[in-house]
């Protein structure tokens, strides 16, 4: 069993020790971070498998699983599973996205040892019942047709697989309503047992707890799991070399009869990886990262072409993305799409202002802080820096990267990105390509 601790900084510098890790035997990593002046503990067990470590007969099969693992175990029933977490005032959920999956709850710090072994018990010992399969089946259908309804949603999807091609990472985390009903209960459990190893699990917690006391239960409870995977390091999954990614369509339209033409434009960005990461961050949120932003002020300000403007970033092992999303009037969409291109070959030509440079950072340095003020948040980060990157960033380092950015490293890294070719996606009232606006089709 190995110990690492990693010094605290900003809210956890009064915790002693800050950060903690072990790792125990079969590749199981654990990692903690006591919270002063709670009285809660949020606990997560991570894995690092998504959507993206599918094939394509398993689209949608880590978020059918984050479904179906819930519906019992062999010591629990979904019930049973509902009522102890009722009965402790608990919060008990799982989310799933392109490269990880978490399983998580908040409780007091005194209901901790329940909420680790519920959530282990759901995550290596469900049943995975042929009922329970079928009942999921159409709640996750039900879920498809929720996303289909939600322009935005789909919007965000439709452009994942213009920009990404026939990667997987351009598929939608929920699988498509094909590749659901076609969904066996074999093909789910054998993506479970092969996947979701100790290796590669991450088990983080954040509150009002010690560390070591955290190990021992996470070791009693995990422990059958680890065995199953021996003495190992953590292992990667077998994904697709980045130099497979080849781009889709530039242009991609999905009819639909809404009030509103969604319009989202972008180009691809960098890994999380990439040392230019930070500077993308403060170059995105001096574009469309709150009432201040470029495009907020040039589009909706100025302008009152649309309510919702904003432009968003995705980083991934190997590859990202950067994007602009508008609502608008299907008649302004031209305008729209004429003053958002205007508006990233400015900064492409000519970088930010210092302004703008002192303002995003700001932005980014107080949104960082003012984010961990809660147990999930720290969770949340110490998890995914252990699973993304294998080692924890404090807090100021963090924030000292975020102000190490020069105006020198934006303005370069502006005419690198939004100097290429974009791609676009629109969902709206338009029933061909043909009807969309000339200046957007030439746009791309």
């Amino acid at each position: 069993m190995t110990t690492v601790l990693t010094p605290g900084a900003g809210a956890a510098a009064s915790a002693p020790g800050g950060v903690a890790r072990t790792e125990l035997p079969g590749g199981l990593r654990v990692v903690t971070e006591p919270v002063p002046g709670v009285h809660s503990v949020s606990f997560g067990i991570w894995i690092g498998i998504g959507s993206r470590d599918e094939a394509p007969l398993q689209a949608g099969a880590a978020h059918y699983l984050e479904h179906l693992l819930f519906k019992g175990t062999r010591r629990r029933t979904a019930v049973g599973i509902a009522e102890e977490f009722d009965a402790v005032g608990g919060d008990l959920n799982a989310f799933t996205a392109k490269e990880h999956t978490c399983y998580y709850a908040q409780v007091l710090d005194a209901d901790l040892p329940l909420a680790v072994d519920v959530l282990a018990d759901v995550v290596t010992d469900a049943t995975l019942a042929p009922a329970d399969v079928e009942v999921e089946r159409g709640v996750v259908l039900e879920e498809i047709a929720m996303r289909d309804d939600d322009p935005e949603d789909l919007l965000g999807e439709l452009f994942d697989e213009a920009i990404f091609g026939a990667h997987p990472i351009g598929r939608p985390v929920i699988g498509s309503e094909e590749s659901i009903r076609a969904m066996t209960r074999e093909t789910l459990y054998d993506f479970w047992r092969g996947e979701y190893t100790t290796p590669r699990m991450v088990v983080a917690a954040a509150g009002n707890l010690v560390h070591n006391q955290v190990v021992d239960l996470v070791a009693a409870a995990l422990g059958p799991a680890a065995a199953r995977a021996g003495s190992v390091a953590p292992v990667p999954p077998r994904r697709p070399a980045p130099a497979l990614l080849t781009p889709g369509p530039r242009l991609v339209l999905r009819t639909e009869d809404t009030e509103q033409a969604h319009l989202m434009l972008g180009v691809p960005g960098l890994s999380r990886h990439d040392p230019r990461r930070t500077a993308l961050q403060v170059l995105n949120t001096a574009l469309g990262g709150g009432p201040s932003s470029r495009l907020f002020q040039q589009v909706r300000e100025q302008r009152g072409l649309a309510y919702s403007v904003y432009s968003a970033l995705a980083t991934y092992s190997d590859t990202g993305s950067f994007s602009v999303y508008a609502g608008c009037a299907p008649k302004r969409l031209d305008e729209v799409a004429v003053v958002v291109r205007a508006v990233l070959a400015d900064v492409a030509a000519d970088g930010l202002t210092p302004a703008e440079l002192a303002r995003a950072q700001g932005n980014l340095r107080g949104g960082m802080v003012l984010g961990l003020e809660d147990t999930p948040s720290r969770m949340n980060r110490i998890g995914r820096s252990e699973l993304d990157h294998g080692r924890q960033r404090t807090i100021t380092e963090s924030l000292d990267r975020i102000a190490a950015v020069t105006n020198e490293q934006v303005t370069a890294l502006a005419g690198e990105l939004l100097a290429a070719p974009l791609t676009a996606a629109v969902v709206g009232p338009y029933e061909d390509e043909a009807e969309l606006p000339a200046s957007l089709r030439s746009l791309v």
